[in-house]
């Protein structure tokens, strides 16, 4: 994508800027999501155990909400589906859902600079952002290889 995200050793430096305190949970959960985009809430939980075997539930919850608030994390919800976060690089990219497996996939916005797409009527609203979804099935679905692992992209 356009925006290049910042390196794990700037993740105590970008809370600090966007004026937060810097807590365990909240690094291990920029740690998490770097290492595993598109992970859902148990995902992120498992991974930040892995380095924090002692941090609570609670605790990367609401780091999860935090971060998303603060926008240095991005909650992508597709029809249907629980929530999943990635760090928020500020490129505007869209997603491609696989309707088979649910394997979520970056793709770059497709006409340039936000928004992207223009409303063809925007009732006044001064549009800064678009959300798109493409649905569709991965290779392995389609190939009906539906019990292969899938690698999250």
């Amino acid at each position: 994508m356009s925006t290049a995200l910042p390196e794990a050793s700037d993740d105590a430096a970008l809370l600090r800027a966007a004026g937060l305190r810097v807590t365990r949970p909240r690094l291990g959960v920029l740690a998490a999501l770097r290492e595993h985009p598109h992970a859902d809430a148990a995902d992120v939980l498992t991974a930040v155990r892995a380095d924090q075997p002692t941090v609570s539930h609670q605790a990367v919850y609401d780091s999860l909400h935090t971060l998303t608030e603060a926008q240095l994390v991005r909650s992508l919800q597709p029809a249907g589906s629980t929530a999943r976060y990635e760090l928020d690089a500020h490129d505007n990219h869209h997603h491609l859902v696989c309707r088979g497996c649910g394997a979520l996939v970056d793709v770059p916005c497709h006409t340039g600079t936000a928004p992207c797409l223009s409303a063809t009527e925007d009732h006044g609203f001064d549009i800064d952002e678009a959300e798109v979804y493409y649905w569709g099935r991965c290779p392995a679905c389609a190939a009906g290889d539906t019990d292969l692992p899938h690698p999250t992209l």
